[in-house]
């Protein structure tokens, strides 16, 4: 059995702690150590402030986690699965995932990533998901499509990354051709809030369980 990771930091190492805890009986503390490890390189490699890098580093292996033990076929891992993707992981993927999670109710499992992550969400997508009523999540923030994610997505959505998205065979696809919200006047970011919420009404009469 290879050594497990050293980890760069003790705020890691308690991270560490906390999802091996929440996963035993699931995963050996050693591959928790390897995720979050992993999460912690991919997101150093695109951060330019890295003060709460360690704190999104443990968000990301929790969702990596979750994913896995849903491949894995773990007890409660059964919701659909959806997993949005665009370029930066900071404006339509952002939107499309906080419409989707405040529709849904519980009933989706919902993530978005980027194939090249910018530092941070777009501000403009909180303010046009206030004004729809949709309470943005604090805590999300630009991340990497992983094996993991992608491979548990039950639907994955692109829009815009173009050849470079993920593909799994055997998963359902769609693309979502809506414009890029990045430096766009705040009328425009709405009508693509509004296009997106449109797709989201579609998705959600094609996914019954999740209704």
């Amino acid at each position: 059995m290879p050594p497990s990771p050293v980890l760069p930091d003790g705020r890691l190492a308690a991270g560490a702690a906390r999802l091996a805890t929440a996963h035993r009986g699931r995963f050996c503390a050693e591959t928790v150590q390897r995720v979050i490890t992993d999460s912690h390189e991919r997101l150093a490699a695109t951060a330019r402030v890295t003060t709460h890098l360690v704190v999104l580093a443990e968000r990301l292996a929790a969702e990596r986690l979750d994913a896995l033990a849903h491949i894995e076929g773990a007890p409660g891992s059964g919701l659909p699965r959806a997993l949005f993707v665009c370029s930066h992981n900071a404006g339509r993927s952002q939107l499309a995932a906080a419409l989707l999670a405040h529709r849904a109710q519980g009933h989706v499992t919902v993530s978005s990533a980027g194939t090249h992550p910018a530092a941070a969400v777009a501000p403009v997508v909180a303010q046009v998901l206030t004004e729809a009523g949709v309470p943005s999540a604090k805590s999300a923030f630009p991340k990497p499509p992983t094996d993991e994610v992608v491979q548990a997505a039950d639907i994955v959505i692109t829009m815009g990354c173009g050849d470079t998205c993920p593909v799994v065979a055997g998963r359902r696809y769609l693309d979502w051709p809506v414009a890029d919200p990045q430096s766009a006047p705040i009328a425009v970011v709405r009508s693509i809030r509004d296009a997106i919420d449109a797709h989201i009404t579609e998705l959600l009469d094609s996914l019954p369980s999740a209704a």
